[in-house]
């Protein structure tokens, strides 16, 4: 994916930060649908559910995962486990294709600091990639890869922004290690719909490959109290060509009695509004 050099994302990351700085005195719905994530984890004793379809399109072709499951659990206050299990088609830009089960990403999300009036919610959310994927047809990476990143969050009023990043862990043949880094600002527009953007860029993931920064934009509507529809879509910006999309159904659900049990992404919004 391309930002002419690998010291172009180190300053957009130092920005990133920067910024968080400015607006605590920007993994809120987190993750899905955007690249970005933030340190919020799932309640504990909760379960949160996505069935979701993510494309990624380069000029060397499209990785298309569809259907693809997430789902997460509120193991212990403020730690989240992270399951995906996807099933990926290649389509390389020669036009031929293969479909199969791809690498299942296993995680941990454990927040450390809560927001304050004057202070950012702060986590990180290491992944680990392991290699179910065929990695001669494309489907997968062929060794364990790892994602190791810090999140932040900051919520004010119907706004939200969070992000950070991290670097990349592939000890793979044709891949690289690349550092990450994304922000994202979200505004709840009314009781059902949030809408949000963010900008997200990457290094070199392959050596034939480039970096990339991409602006990305899309929302929540949500259904009923813990059921969604998430959305988004965006193309690169800087560097290499990229094109990203993501559509999911979301599920929530947990014991009533939970301690700050909720509903939906969308209520989990509202919820946080309110304590703020």
């Amino acid at each position: 994916m391309k930002l002419h050099s690998r010291g172009w994302l180190r300053k957009f990351y130092r920005w990133s930060w920067l910024l968080v700085l400015l607006v605590a005195g920007r993994q809120a719905f987190a993750g899905p649908p955007f690249q970005t994530d933030d340190p919020e984890p799932v309640e504990f004793r909760h379960f949160e559910m996505y069935a979701f379809e993510l494309s990624d399109t380069t000029s060397s072709g499209t990785t298309l995962e569809v259907p693809a499951y997430e789902v997460n659990w509120g193991a212990a206050p403020g730690l989240q486990l992270h399951l995906v299990v996807p099933l990926v088609a290649n389509i390389p830009s020669d036009g031929s294709m293969s479909y199969g089960i791809g690498d299942t990403e296993l995680g941990a999300k454990y927040r450390f600091v809560k927001e304050k009036k004057w202070m950012p919610e702060v986590g990180i959310f290491p992944f680990i990639e392991l290699p179910s994927g065929n990695a001669e047809k494309g489907l997968g990476v062929g060794t364990t890869w790892y994602r190791l990143p810090l999140w932040l969050q900051k919520s004010w009023g119907p706004w939200t922004t969070y992000g950070g990043g991290g670097e990349a862990v592939v000890p793979a043949s044709g891949s690289k290690n690349y550092p990450f880094a994304g922000w994202l600002v979200q505004r709840q527009l009314n009781k059902k719909l949030t809408l949000g953007g963010e900008l997200f860029g990457h290094g070199q993931i392959t050596p034939d490959s480039d970096s990339s920064t991409m602006l990305d934009v899309g929302g929540i509507y949500e259904f009923r109290e813990g059921f969604d529809l998430l959305f988004t879509g965006g193309h690169s910006v800087a560097g290499q060509s990229e094109t990203y999309t993501y559509v999911a159904l979301y599920w929530t659900w947990g014991p009533k009695d939970a301690k700050d049990s909720s509903g939906g992404l969308a209520a989990m919004l509202r919820k946080a509004h309110l304590r703020f």
